[in-house]
């Protein structure tokens, strides 16, 4: 086979900004979100602008959540997008859709506060975005939106949606699972390699992401079992807003990687540029997303959309102080006084601490380079690291070695610890390799799909 190369966003999450993304109250909601909402469709289009120009392939893959939450009018300017991009480039569009492109109280913003928008139905997706993979599949499942595309004359794309009509992020049922392993055995019989797309990731992007059900494909082994067992060891995910790259092994010796990408308009955002040497050899980079026109105030994009997501970040802490309602809303915790009296104290706590004092309230000792440090800057930029990918605090770091400690002492109480899949997992190991990237670098990595 000769190598093909192709391009991947995910998480386009389109909103036209004449819809409405204005006001006091967006402003209040902004606060808190990863992921940009007035910009959006100015990001898009510099997104594909660039993609217009790009010269190393001529096919790109969206792996989900195209629009903000499905409104009809944004699937409308969105594929006019599409459509002109593929007109003006020549290139091809596969997609898969998602949560966020169907049945939603759809809303945007005005100077009267929130008001609601038209949604669109599962059914109608068919009919936006048949163009952009959909029509020309050489397989295709109408319940899941799902289908079987010839990249190359010697690869092809499995794309898969965990929604239907009546529910969304469901798990797979046995008859959907043959239709996969269907159509991969079929593409082994016809000599032809086969990866994967889908917007839910299948393996958690960083560890400590298993313990959250929406974070990943429920069931997920029953699943990587049936792709890697039948000649599928590679997968495109998104929804996390996460860059990473892992891998696993089913009990058959199969090896499974999943490479997420983060979302084009949020922070991590970045392009991945897959080459597909061979049957065994996989090359990924990742491209950051261009600069994009909107008033800055100075900052570069990448400054902005950091800035961003930081902002989220600090209003969470700053929320559990002062208003513990929406913090606990925000990280799903059902409400009750006691719990908001709980987080108002830890709040007060952890807004004023160094990181000496986190690590003398757990009895252990911070480097004395950091121990003057500031508790919530520190957490900020770990919790950013999560989404970023390569986390830099490993053994050996000052920040590593006391969140190490930290985590030891922990330990015992989390003996009993679960994900969100009824798995046993190690609260120690959890914890260390979602502060440290002990593995595959999440960027730029060759992937050797068989042992």
């Amino acid at each position: 086979m000769k190598p093909l190369k192709f391009y991947l966003v995910t998480d386009t999450h389109y909103f036209k900004n004449s819809l409405g993304a204005y006001g006091a109250e967006y402003e209040d909601f902004m606060d808190s979100e990863q992921k940009c909402f007035a910009e959006t469709q100015f990001i898009n289009e510099a997104v594909f602008n660039w993609l217009t120009d790009a010269k190393d392939a001529d096919i790109v893959l969206i792996a989900g959540d195209l629009t903000f939450w499905g409104e009809r009018e944004n699937h409308e300017a969105f594929t006019k997008l599409l459509h002109e991009f593929k007109e003006k480039s020549g290139k091809k569009i596969y997609v898969v859709t998602a949560g966020h492109d169907f049945h939603n109280n759809s809303f945007g913003f005005n100077e009267n506060g929130r008001f609601p928008i038209e949604s669109v139905e599962f059914s109608e997706l068919y009919d936006y975005y048949k163009d952009f993979g959909y029509s020309d599949a050489i397989a295709f499942n109408e319940e899941h939106l799902s289908y079987v595309a010839q990249l190359s004359d010697g690869v092809r794309l499995l794309v898969i949606s965990n929604d239907i009509a009546t529910a969304k992020h469901i798990t797979y049922d046995d008859e959907f699972l043959g239709w996969i392993a269907e159509q991969a055995q079929k593409a082994q019989a016809d000599g032809q390699m086969m990866i994967a797309m889908e917007h839910y990731p299948v393996l958690p992007g960083q560890p400590v992401l298993a313990l959250i059900k929406d974070a990943w494909q429920d069931e997920s082994k029953k699943l990587v079992e049936t792709l890697a067992d039948n000649g599928v060891h590679l997968i495109f995910t998104g929804h996390m807003h996460n860059q990473s790259i892992n891998v696993t092994k089913t009990e058959k010796g199969n090896l499974f990687y999943d490479v997420c990408t983060g979302s084009v308009i949020g922070w991590p955002s970045f392009i991945r540029l897959v080459t597909v040497e061979d049957e065994n050899t996989v090359d990924i980079k990742s491209i950051q997303t261009p600069e994009f026109e909107w008033d800055k105030k100075g900052l570069t994009s990448e400054e902005y959309l950091i800035a961003q997501f930081e902002k989220m970040i600090r209003t969470l802490i700053t929320a559990m102080r002062d208003n513990p309602e929406r913090f606990m809303r925000k990280v799903n915790i059902a409400p009750s006084e006691s719990k908001k009296k709980l987080f108002r104290f830890l709040g007060k706590k952890l807004n004023k601490m160094t990181l000496g004092q986190f690590g003398r309230l757990l009895f252990v000792r911070a480097d004395k380079s950091i121990k003057n440090d500031s508790f919530v800057e520190f957490a900020v930029n770990l919790v950013r690291s999560i989404f970023e990918g390569n986390q830099p605090y490993v053994e050996g770091t000052p920040e590593g070695d006391l969140l190490l400690k930290v985590f030891k002492r922990l330990r015992p109480f989390f003996k009993k610890m679960k994900d969100s899949q009824g798995n046993h997992i190690d609260f120690y190991e959890t914890m260390k390799h979602t502060a440290g990237n002990y593995g595959i670098d999440d960027y730029n990595a060759t992937l050797k799909l068989s042992q």
